[in-house]
């Protein structure tokens, strides 16, 4: 099985903090959301995982410490790394042609800005399979439309009419990814109009007309990491889920000096708490020093320096010194507020 993730994107809507880290890094609940993606993928999918492709852009953007992290990352799950460069963003069916040399054989396709539970069972009789969750709102995302049989027949985005309720998550299984590298060819091979890109959905269309048999899986958490607000509401989930699995949550370099932590909390190495609550919700990078603040709901970032502070909801970038008091704060890297 392999593994290819599609992460060129600037994560424009996460700004400030995707200015400086590439969203896929960006960490959420003690790590980066790639990370956990890619390991959740690891840890459900019964196939041994072989190769991992990662699509970056820019070399500006997506420099020699990115492509080291992620070759760690592949080689901690005993894959073997590949980086690929999407040279333009011309879309998700463009970014997974850049990953052309590894498009054969079973492989897993996951966009890397959402975190998720499940049990991604693939199912013999399918060609293929995306993954899907019910959501309350369907006009706001991409949904899939079945027929009786509980195959896919139509993929439709952003739906003015009720088409289904099943928004596709942006993880997808091809049981010979071949197939659809031939139908993105076809795709990518048609000159694009102004403000149009490739769709990955346009690659299974022609799969689905061809007689290929897609089915809809469905996963048990489904969080998304697209702005600010919504990655504070993910951090907080994602938390509570580590806790109730027992993962560890405090390193044990952190110092706690006349300091509460209401759990769930995530407290990072070499972290400094001094007269201080911190949590419910709480998620704080190595290095901080956090004094004589109240923190909820909140995602701090590496060798920041907290003072005085008493934030409901606060999305804090690294490198941050920060004194004051408003109740909703998103500020990027290297930020100065006294």
């Amino acid at each position: 099985m392999k593994i290819i993730v599609p992460m060129a994107g600037r994560g424009s809507r996460l700004r400030p903090h995707s200015l400086t880290t590439p969203k896929p890094l960006i960490s959420v609940a003690g790590a980066p959301i790639v990370h956990q993606l890619v390991h959740e993928i690891a840890k459900v999918v019964e196939s041994p995982i072989t190769d991992i492709g990662f699509v970056i852009g820019d070399p500006a953007f997506f420099g020699d410490e990115v492509e080291s992290s992620l070759k760690e990352l592949a080689l901690s799950l005993g894959a073997k790394p590949h980086i690929f460069r999407q040279d333009q963003p011309l879309g998700t069916g463009h970014a997974i042609m850049s990953a052309a040399p590894l498009l054969e054989g079973p492989t897993v396709v996951a966009y890397a800005d959402t975190l998720i539970r499940a049990k991604l069972n693939l199912d013999p009789s399918a060609d293929a399979v995306i993954w899907v969750k019910q959501v309350e709102d369907p006009a706001a995302f991409g949904v899939v439309e079945l027929n009786s049989a509980n195959e896919i027949v139509n993929l439709v985005e952003k739906p003015k009419k009720f088409v289904s309720d099943l928004a596709a998550i942006g993880i997808y299984y091809f049981r010979a990814i071949e197939q659809l590298k031939e139908a993105l060819t076809k795709v990518v091979s048609q000159e694009l109009k102004k403000g149009q890109e490739y769709q990955i959905n346009q690659g299974i269309l022609l799969l689905i007309e061809q007689g290929a048999i897609v089915k809809p899986g469905e996963v048990d958490v489904w969080m998304d990491c697209g702005n600010p607000q919504i990655t504070l509401q993910t951090n907080t989930e994602m938390l509570s889920i580590k806790e109730a699995e027992g993962a560890m949550l405090q390193e044990a370099s952190a110092i706690l000096n006349n300091s509460t932590i209401i759990s769930p909390c995530f407290i990072g190495k070499n972290v400094t708490i001094t007269n201080s609550t911190v949590g419910p919700g709480v998620s704080v990078g190595p290095g901080t020093k956090i004094e004589n603040c109240q923190l909820k709901h909140s995602l701090i970032g590496n060798n920041c320096s907290l003072e005085n502070l008493n934030l409901e909801q606060a999305m804090i970038g690294n490198e941050v010194r920060y004194r004051g008091n408003p109740t909703f704060v998103s500020i990027g890297d290297y930020s100065q507020l006294e």
